[in-house]
């Protein structure tokens, strides 16, 4: 989330994402012209699951980082995917709550609020997974960034050092590798960034006290850790 600037500050915090994207629409056209040649076999392969009454297979309450629980975002926060099949992955954004844990939570869980995080990592690093990587979050106030990125949203304020504990940093770290291990995301600043960083949005988060090279080192050495395990 973040702190805002501007008069967008008094708004809420949807992303106005929500509209059907050009896939979906590709796909309803599909299914309304019911033998013809629409769209090409291999974009129909990727998006069967777009046609009426399809719906991906997922198992309730999975997460994509061991160890993180699992409270469910509201479905107004995020627009059900296939990601990396109908959207490349290769960002990851960093965000801050402005706030507690459970008052993220709660406003995650309002299908008023119009956006969500994938994750949340708590001050005491505790990972809790709000929606599946496989989804697009709403989470950045731009629509190609957030189709092409994970959230994680860390418990604290921009303006409070404190906020930023050494349990925050390596639980988040260890996060981070796991996200970019698993699309290939290069450990850089070009592909970890803040969500004041996001081209048209109106956030500061995650502020002038969040140490990136400090999160870097970390996250490189998670990923060099790691390294081994992934090729075996």
């Amino acid at each position: 989330m973040g702190a805002r600037t501007g008069p967008a500050a008094a708004a809420a915090g949807g992303d106005g994402d929500g509209r059907p994207g050009r896939r979906a629409l590709l796909v309803g056209a599909a299914a309304a012209a019911v033998g013809t040649a629409v769209l090409a076999r291999e974009e129909l392969s990727r998006l069967w699951w777009r046609l009426p009454g399809v719906d991906k297979p997922r198992v309730a309450g999975a997460v994509d980082f061991r160890g993180a629980r699992w409270v469910a975002a509201s479905a107004a926060n995020y627009r059900r995917a296939d990601r990396p099949a109908d959207y490349r992955v290769d960002r990851v954004v960093v965000h801050v709550t402005q706030g507690g844990y459970a008052s993220a939570v709660k406003v995650f869980q309002d299908p008023a609020h119009g956006a969500a995080a994938h994750y949340i990592v708590r001050a005491d690093g505790r990972v809790t997974q709000l929606i599946r990587e496989l989804d697009v979050a709403f989470h950045a106030g731009n629509r190609e960034y957030n189709e092409r990125s994970v959230g994680i949203e860390h418990e604290g304020f921009v303006d409070d050092a404190s906020s930023f504990t050494d349990a925050l940093y390596a639980a988040s770290a260890r996060l981070t590798a796991t996200v970019c291990g698993r699309y290939g995301i290069p450990v850089d600043r070009e592909h970890i960034i803040g969500h004041a960083e996001v081209p048209g949005t109106d956030h500061t988060d995650p502020g002038r006290f969040w140490d990136w090279d400090r999160y870097l080192g970390l996250v490189r050495a998670e990923r060099a850790r790691r390294a081994p395990d992934e090729r075996s």
